[in-house]
Formats: structure tokens, C-alpha cells, sequence
């Protein structure tokens, strides 16, 4: 066994369970949807930590060469991926039949659940500096790298849930352009 498979084994697993996280979450609130009104930004933040989660683990593969097997990367990496958990457990409420509607619930989470995703999407970069070297400045990696970081802030900070869904409009429109435009 490779240091990546071994060190990987763990994120995998966490990373698994998030995933596993928000899609039973999203199971939950779709058999409640007689009794409870999902509404778009609960979606739409569903989806974003879900590609988000997708997207880590990506990064993981694409580094496999680079990470050494050592204790602050285990522990790190554990760290990330336990924001990632938490974040996916967060979007959805444990029980959807309690709440009328899950833009309330949206409401009281997304600043939580934006924050990890940014926190993570911190670590991750400040990672791949340290490993692979910053990524460049040119205009692909300014809209789909970089411009993630202010967005997501904004999405955070912003007392306005229609600036909150925009801004998970532009995240999650990220991921399908960074696999079209090379």
C-alpha cells in the first residue's frame, strides 16, 4: 500500500459519508415534501457542497504524487474532510417534517455551511501552493479558481438570501465550466 492509498483511505471514507450526508438528507426532505417545501437555495446548497466534496477528492487523486505520507497532512486532511461532513449534514435538517418550509432552515445554516466549504477551499489551495506551486493568474483560472473565493465570502456575509442564491448560481457553475474550458 502506497503513503497515498493509506492516507487517502481516511478521506476517502469521510468524504464517502458526506456525500452519503447530504444525499440522505436530500431523501429525508423529499419524502417529507408533503408536509415541507424544499425550496431552491436548500437545493442549490445541497448541490454546491456535493460538487464541492466531488471536487476535493478530485484534487486528491490529481496530487496523489505529491502528498507525502506524514502527520500533518493526515491530520489536515482529516480536518478538511471533517468540515466537509459537517458542512454536507448542515444543509439538511435531521428531521424535514419539523420545519414548513427549508428556506427558514436554509436560512439558519448557509453562513455555517458556506464558511466550512470556504475553509476547506482554503486549506486546499494554500495545500496545492505548498505541494504543486500557486495556481497561475491567467483568465481560466481567475474565473474558475479564483473568483470562487470572493464569491463564496460574499455568499457568507450577505444578509440577502437572493444574493446568497446567486452566488451558489456562480459556484456551482464553476464545476461544468472547468471541465469545458481547458
Amino acid at each position: 500500500m502506497s503513503g497515498f492509498e493509506f492516507i487517502f483511505s481516511l478521506f476517502g471514507l469521510i468524504l464517502g459519508l458526506a456525500l452519503a450526508e447530504g444525499l440522505g438528507g436530500l431523501a429525508r426532505a423529499l419524502k417529507a415534501s408533503h408536509h415541507v417545501r424544499i425550496g431552491w437555495p436548500t437545493a442549490l446548497l445541497g448541490l454546491f457542497v456535493s460538487c464541492d466534496v466531488v471536487t476535493f477528492w478530485m484534487y486528491g487523486w490529481a496530487m496523489r504524487d505529491l502528498l507525502p505520507l506524514s502527520w500533518p497532512l493526515l491530520f489536515g486532511g482529516f480536518i478538511v474532510t471533517a468540515i466537509y461532513f459537517i458542512a454536507a449534514s448542515l444543509v439538511f435538517p435531521d428531521d424535514p417534517a419539523a420545519w414548513a418550509d427549508l428556506d427558514a432552515h436554509f436560512d439558519r445554516q448557509r453562513r455555517k455551511v458556506l464558511g466550512g466549504i470556504l475553509l476547506a477551499n482554503i486549506a486546499l489551495m494554500a495545500t496545492v501552493a505548498a505541494y504543486a506551486g500557486a495556481p497561475s493568474f491567467g483568465a481560466r483560472n481567475l474565473v474558475v479558481s479564483w473568483s470562487f473565493f470572493p464569491i463564496a465570502l460574499l455568499g457568507v456575509w450577505t444578509k440577502h438570501r437572493r444574493v446568497t442564491v446567486a452566488c451558489l448560481v456562480w459556484l456551482i457553475a464553476l464545476y461544468p465550466l472547468s471541465a469545458v474550458w481547458h
